[in-house]
């Protein structure tokens, strides 16, 4: 198979992955707090295709993925009631980070998947130093994989934690802002979110960059 296309695969099954435990973790932290509505739809679950927004899932990342950028999007948001919070400002916080906790968690993992495989032989580390690509084992895919899971969960969570609405970020930094502020502040959400599009690769960059690099210093010294 050609290389080109397994390497769009892996980066559909990264980015399918991380939308679900994404989601799945917004809707267990929800259900923790004491509001069951995602647990009830069946939200707590990796099964991608509960997860799925046809504008988000489907048609950004097949854009990204024909000009060549990263597979970027969203899935079907999580429905939360913050009324059957038992701290609403607190649990409305925990429900929204634990999305991009999750990710960094999946980015880690990888990492640690990545540890196993350059300790398992010289050829393992070789490929998780990227000096063995053309190799015939196994490993080799594994190793692109993996890297994939760990790039896009990174990237998923720094593009969450951006304060736009209805992104998570803009969960924490709402409540911090007057009331007549907050209203504005949620209904400019779809326009700095499409202004985000446009413009915001190098803040998402900015924000990906201290939790990769220190990934990539782990890997290094391995």
């Amino acid at each position: 198979m050609n290389l080109d296309v397994v390497q769009i695969l892996f980066e559909i099954i990264a980015f399918l992955f991380a939308i679900s435990v994404h989601e799945s973790a917004h809707a267990w932290m929800a259900n923790r707090c004491g509001d069951p509505t995602a647990r009830m739809l069946g939200r707590i679950t990796l099964n991608p295709i509960r997860h799925i927004d046809p504008v988000g899932t489907i048609l950004l990342p097949a854009i990204a993925l024909i000009s060549h950028f990263p597979v970027i999007g969203w899935a079907k948001p999580t429905p939360v009631d913050p009324r059957h919070f038992k701290n609403p400002v607190r649990d409305d916080i925990l429900t929204s980070l634990a999305g991009p906790a999750s990710n960094l968690l999946v980015a880690g993992a990888s990492v640690v998947g990545l540890a196993v495989i350059a300790n398992t032989s010289a050829l393992g580390r070789a490929l998780v130093h990227g000096f063995a690509a053309q190799s015939g084992s196994i490993l080799v895919p594994i190793t692109v994989l993996l890297y994939e899971f760990m790039y896009i969960n990174v990237l998923l969570a720094a593009f969450n934690v951006i304060p736009v609405p209805p992104l998570d970020g803009s969960h924490v930094l709402r409540h911090f802002l007057p009331e007549s502020m907050r209203r504005a502040y949620d209904m400019a959400g779809m326009i700095g979110l499409v202004l985000l599009f446009l413009v915001g690769g190098p803040v998402i960059r900015f924000l990906m960059a201290p939790v990769l690099q220190f990934f990539q210093f782990v890997l290094a010294r391995i």
